[in-house]
């Protein structure tokens, strides 16, 4: 990563991100918007440079680590983009069933990051499954940009068929006990929130900072919920107040955490938005929580 500290780097610098990650603006504009806080020593360059996300060296468990078994499968997906592929991983020395967990990735694929997140998952004890929305048009293309493209030309219907399907291939898996939750970042965590509407017998949900559900399909949840906000994402947050007040009408079980001076994003360690107490202790509460309802 470069040189350039959080410290020096304003908070519109971010929103500015966030605004570039989730497609309000384009590149062009972006870099255009960005030059405003080039100054001093700081070029547009390294600031891109410093915002981008550097997978080089940032992942925790590797793709071979020993203690798992991670393998790439296809699974099929009906109603949505036909076969999809997925990282399937699990602990290599479990002797009995495990609980299951679908990992949904942000709105670019299926990256290391997530990949990354979902072996962390499979080694704290679950069978996790980590699917690419991407499949269809070839898979994730190694960059996140144009992976963000490919993924806004699928139809955002199929792309959740795709992960109903995935926890329908989970639960039915022969490592599996028949529990099977769901954890989601940024788009995923939208789909983490779809999930808990859409699926009945989903068994716990945990959605770290994901668009909510429409109010009227509140009723519809059944699993319990575990939510993650960053106090800075004011984008998603305007969503929470409403949310919560539909919840605690319906009576729906659920904890909420809001974790301070942290972007939307905090939890992925590759990019300068990581917030590392902030995503370790969210992480923990994560796997807390499935222990609780997963075993």
């Amino acid at each position: 990563m470069s040189q350039i500290s959080k410290e020096d780097v304003k908070q519109e610098v971010f929103d500015l991100y966030d605004d570039y990650a989730h497609s309000r603006i384009d590149r062009r504009a972006f870099v255009q918007k960005l030059s405003v806080y080039a100054v001093g020593g700081l070029t547009v360059s390294a600031l891109m440079s410093f915002l981008m996300p550097d997978y080089q060296g940032n992942v925790q468990i590797k793709p071979d680590d020993p203690r798992l078994k991670s393998t790439y499968i296809n699974y099929s997906s009906p109603k949505g983009g036909g076969t999809i592929k997925a990282l399937l991983s699990e602990p290599a020395d479990a002797k009995n069933k495990l609980g299951g967990i679908v990992v949904v990735h942000e709105n670019r694929g299926l990256n290391p990051y997530i990949e990354d997140v979902a072996r962390r998952a499979a080694l704290a004890g679950f069978i996790t499954i980590a699917p690419d929305a991407l499949t269809p048009l070839g898979g994730y293309p190694g960059n996140d940009d144009e992976g963000r493209t490919m993924q806004s030309k699928r139809d955002k219907g199929e792309m959740e068929e795709d992960f109903i399907a995935a926890y329908e291939y989970l639960k039915n898996h022969k490592d599996c006990n028949g529990k099977v939750g769901v954890v989601g970042f940024c788009f995923g965590g939208g789909i983490a929130n779809m999930m808990a509407v859409r699926i009945p017998d989903l068994a716990a949900a945990v959605p770290f900072y994901g668009s909510q559900p429409a109010i009227a399909d509140v009723p519809k949840i059944k699993a319990p919920l575990l939510l993650h906000y960053a106090a800075l994402d004011t984008r998603i947050n305007e969503g929470w107040p409403p949310y919560e007040a539909a919840l605690k009408e319906h009576g729906k079980k659920y904890q909420a955490f809001i974790y301070e001076n942290v972007n939307h994003g905090f939890h992925n360690n590759t990019t300068p938005r990581y917030d590392k107490a902030a995503a370790e202790l969210a992480w923990k509460r994560t796997i807390d929580f499935f222990n609780d309802h997963l075993k």
